[in-house]
């Protein structure tokens, strides 16, 4: 089974982004300067500004030998959660990574609970769009 390179699955998160109505801006950051936003109850910010997301958004990557396209931000009964949308190096399951033709949509990502590292795991999310941002609703 072979590999999608570095770049497949950049282009095809950039796709996805647009599926989501990302703000343009953010998505030309990606684009331009592999910059991943991240968003707080829909505002958006770029993950170089937090070192330590940024380090963990690239020990992801190189862990799973995925990309990283969005990050939500949340805080739950159980925990601070950052969730990694991302982009498999399987092709085969990009069909299934995000799902929903409406602003609400199933996404799939590594959510790191930073305050149970051992809760962290891969798994599918709810999230919702709304003003070029996004929101982890479930």
């Amino acid at each position: 089974m072979k590999q999608a390179t570095k770049e497949q699955r950049k282009e095809y998160a950039v796709k996805l982004m647009k599926k989501l109505n990302i703000y343009k801006p953010y998505i030309e950051g990606f684009i331009e300067e592999n910059n991943v936003c991240y968003f707080e109850r829909y505002a958006g910010f770029w993950a170089f500004q937090d070192e330590e997301l940024l380090e963990k958004i690239n020990k992801i990557e190189e862990k799973y030998n995925c990309t990283v396209y969005a990050v939500t931000h949340d805080f739950a009964e159980f925990g601070e959660l950052y969730n990694f949308l991302i982009v498999t190096s399987y092709k085969e399951d990009w069909d299934e990574l995000l799902i929903g033709d409406n602003t609400t949509k199933y996404a799939y990502a590594y959510v790191w609970n930073k305050t149970d590292n051992d809760c962290s795991e891969f798994g599918t999310i709810v999230i919702n769009t709304l003003y070029g941002g996004l929101r982890r609703i479930g």
